[in-house]
C-alpha cells in the first residue's frame, strides 16, 4: 500500500514531533545530562514512534476495508496488515 501524506496526517505529525524529541534526547547526552531525564525523554520518543506505527496501521486498515466495501481487491490483506501490526508490539 502506497502511503501518502494525506492519509496519515497525523502519523506524519507524530514523527516529526518524534524527530525533534530525539534530537533533544541527543543534545541532552552531548550535554552529559543526568541518565533518568536521558531515559525518560528517550521513553517519549519511543512512546511517539510506537504511536505514529500504529496509526499507519489503522489507516491501513480502513482504507482495505474501504476498498473491500466498494468491491474492489484492498492493497494489503488482513494477514499482511496482521503481520505489520504485530511487527510493532
Amino acid at each position: 500500500m502506497e502511503l501518502k501524506p494525506e492519509m496519515i496526517g497525523d502519523a506524519l505529525t507524530r514523527l516529526r514531533r518524534a524527530q525533534g524529541q530525539l534530537s533533544g534526547v541527543i543534545s541532552m547526552i552531548e550535554d552529559g545530562q543526568e541518565c533518568t531525564d536521558v531515559l525518560q525523554q528517550l521513553a517519549a520518543v519511543s512512546k511517539a514512534l510506537d504511536r505514529a506505527g500504529f496509526k499507519i496501521v489503522s489507516t491501513g486498515l480502513r482504507h482495505c476495508n474501504a476498498a473491500r466495501e466498494r468491491g474492489e481487491e484492498p492493497p494489503m490483506t488482513e494477514q499482511e496488515l496482521e503481520k505489520l501490526f504485530l511487527a510493532l508490539a
